[in-house]
């Protein structure tokens, strides 16, 4: 009996006779045994690959061949724009056998909510802060609602595992399987990564190594070609925002183009630019309104001769249409992330997947040749979430007395199960929230203290629960039509003239400021707005692999893809001017002119930050860290710096963290100032960097003094 035959018969009828398939996918037909089987797993392929199907087309036939009552799967995404898009087609295959899909989160209606809680949905689509608001809820009888809960399904769970979202995930669903009262069987739909069987070790949890698991990606078993992978992948150099504008108006019209850029401000600017060259252009990104987002994306599913200019918000799975081309503004910030983009387009019959890379300077060109390098050779990051999660874990106690009311001050951990660092070498964190007042400690059990009230006690502990947070922004109303949200610092700054802003890639003209309510009132203008939100400022921050990937295309290696000859023109400039400080043996120590003496490591920002912090006694104090090179004291010699580089390979220390940073960290007033210091220089480091490139021979070239 084949797998496809394990499935509940109306489910085949329906893919066979609704959807038109000849037949399943290789990912599809793989997950079948092992999901019935109720082993966790992790579906790893490609964009648009199936994944969804791949993992529900099994657990709706084992709800109905093992009778599953309530909400017994929970389908959680990193964004909601994913879950709106992704409901219709879980309704429908629900559906087909009598059963239901819902969607939960932030956006939906206290409404909607109410009918949610008394007429359970089999499915229930939701994010992680979703979730959570659901357990502390006390419109929510968690227990009974999520009495039936036999899976939980994780979409593009490598999103998750890169940051503290992902703690926060484990976290909360570790939580909910103690609620339930039973193991609960977890399912990560990924795209391509570098580490797939550590990946699933992590989205395990504290069922790691007990359970039953495996990595299903059929793909990856095939023997891989020669050469880079499929795509038409070009590299072009245009050396302004303005010229990408001329040269995305001009190609490729009468197609539906997807534009990525890396800030909002550059989205925003773009597409002013394309609109004022009469191109049919619409934008998303996360400070626009959520209605001028649905907008932008349903008119452009809709449209053909068009363009939609994004940050990574239309990275992820969301259905964009009939997508035909791709363009990327100097570089994403991964392999993993250009791959996602890339298999945006090449969905339909006899296409190509695309992508055309406009490098708007030097810097960017650099950065999209050494990723495309990457990416021709085979390579995709590793994810590896972020160490030592410490303020996760102080969030997660205040939550967790939240949800029950009062817990045990000897049997807290329980709630984790031993979950790393949510284990017993948290206590001095425990410690520190019943000092500071953020717990009340009586009769041996914890509860919520005077201090967590007063600083997140607001809206029912909206800013417990919400803990990922944008800064403070404005909204800006045209009338009662909010389009968006602005930095308050494009209202307070001194301007000539009007004050103008740019938003939706249109200006508009401020009449108003209501300061109490945070609210800004425009009316449209012709041009000459400005954009800018906190943090929005775009710095590259390169790993150790992309920064050396970066020194391998300065010492004359090509990706294998088409290159226009102004890219081509612009590389051997670059090459020209940096023929000095690379070198394919190792590091470089330059002198140029009095006190400017660099270590060209070629490194990446976290190593170069760990061996800035090492190697204290020759580098130059309070520098700028860069991803290729580290300031040395001007008068340091080579002896000297052989003997700090010797006696730093075996005493390696952590990146030096200021106030501001630490002040940056979410919840890091509930820990003692000590260990949240001790958690950004953790995430600062790389000591294993470090090492290598200590093990280096640096060759001294001093240049004109």
């Amino acid at each position: 009996m084949s797998a496809v035959d394990a499935l509940d018969p109306v489910l085949t009828h329906h893919i066979v006779n609704s959807l038109g398939w000849k037949g399943l996918r290789p990912l599809q037909e793989s997950s079948i045994d092992p999901l019935m089987a109720g082993e966790d797993a992790v579906l790893i392929a490609p964009t648009a690959g199936g994944k969804t199907e791949a993992a529900v087309f099994p657990l709706l036939s084992r709800m109905t061949a093992q009778g599953w009552k309530g909400t017994s799967v929970l389908y959680v995404c990193p964004l909601k724009a994913l879950l709106n898009n992704l409901l219709p087609r879980l309704e429908t295959y629900t559906g087909w056998i009598g059963r239901t899909a819902a969607l939960w989160h932030g956006d939906v209606a206290a409404g909607r909510r109410r009918r949610i809680l008394t007429e359970r949905p089999d499915v229930l689509l939701t994010t992680p802060e979703s979730l959570e608001a659901m357990l502390v809820s006390a419109n929510v009888d968690h227990r009974a609602f999520f009495a039936g809960l036999h899976t939980i399904v994780v979409d593009e769970v490598h999103a998750f595992a890169g940051d503290d979202r992902g703690w926060h995930l484990l976290a909360v669903l570790e939580r909910l399987q103690r609620v339930v009262g039973r193991p609960v069987q977890r399912v990560g739909l990924s795209a391509t990564v570098g580490n797939p069987e550590e990946l699933l070790h992590w989205l395990q949890g504290s069922a790691a190594d007990k359970r039953p698991a495996r990595v299903i990606a059929p793909h990856l078993a095939d023997p891989v070609p020669p050469g880079p992978p499929p795509g038409d992948v070009q590299l072009d150099f245009v050396g302004s925002l303005d010229n990408a504008a001329t040269v995305i108006a001009a190609l490729h019209r009468g197609e539906k183009r997807l534009v990525f850029c890396e800030a909002r401000r550059t989205v925003e600017e773009l597409g002013e630019k394309l609109r004022l060259r009469g191109v049919t252009t619409f934008l998303s990104h996360a400070s626009l309104s959520l209605d001028e987002r649905r907008r932008a994306e349903e008119a452009f599913a809709e449209a053909r001769d068009c363009v939609i200019v994004s940050t990574s918000t239309l990275e992820l799975g969301i259905d964009v249409g009939d997508l035909d081309r791709v363009i990327q503004i100097d570089a994403p910030s991964s392999v993993a992330s250009f791959l996602q983009r890339l298999g945006r387009t090449g969905r339909r019959p006899d296409t190509t997947r695309n992508c055309l890379f406009l490098a708007l300077s030097e810097e960017g060109l650099l950065a999209a040749a050494a990723l495309l390098l990457q990416w021709s050779r085979g390579w995709v990051e590793p994810v590896v979430a972020p160490p030592e999660p410490r303020h996760i874990m102080a969030q997660q106690l205040l939550a967790l007395c939240l949800q029950e009311h009062r817990v045990g001050d000897q049997v807290w951990q329980e709630w984790w199960n031993d979950l790393g660092p949510f284990g017993r070498g948290a206590e001095p964190i425990v410690r520190h929230l019943v000092d500071e007042g953020y717990l009340d400690q009586d009769g041996g059990m914890f509860f919520i203290g005077p201090e967590a009230e007063r600083r997140f006690g607001h809206r029912h502990f909206m800013n417990l629960t919400a803990v990922f947070t944008a800064p403070p922004e404005f909204t800006v109303l045209h009338g009662r039509t909010e389009i968006g949200r602005t930095d308050p610092d494009l209202l307070t700054e001194e301007v000539q003239g009007p004050r103008k802003l740019l938003l939706a890639g249109r200006s508009w003209l401020v009449t108003y400021i209501d300061w109490s309510r945070k609210r800004c009132f425009v009316e449209p203008a012709d041009e000459g707005g400005k954009a800018k939100w906190s943090g929005s400022g775009y710095m590259r921050v390169a790993s150790l692999e992309l920064t050396r990937a970066m020194r391998d295309v300065l010492l004359g290696s090509d990706p294998e893809v088409t290159f226009t000859k102004r890219a081509v023109s612009a590389l051997a400039e670059a090459r020209t001017r940096h023929l000095e400080y690379v070198h394919p043996g190792g590091t470089l120590i330059t002198r140029r002119g009095e006190g400017d003496v660099r270590w060209w490591t070629w490194a990446g920002h976290r190593t170069n930050a760990t061996l800035a912090s090492t190697l204290s006694s020759v580098t130059a104090p309070g520098q700028r860290v860069t991803d290729q090179w580290i300031r040395l004291r001007e008068d340091v010699t080579a002896p000297q710096f052989r003997a700090a580089a010797t006696q730093g390979f075996g005493t390696l220390c952590l990146p030096e963290v200021s106030e501001r940073a630490v002040r940056g960290l979410k919840f890091a007033e509930a820990l003692p100032p000590r260990l949240a210091q001790a958690t950004l220089a953790a995430r600062l480091a790389d000591e294993d960097g470090a090492r290598r490139v200590l093990a280096e021979c640096p060759r001294f070239v001093v240049k004109g003094d």
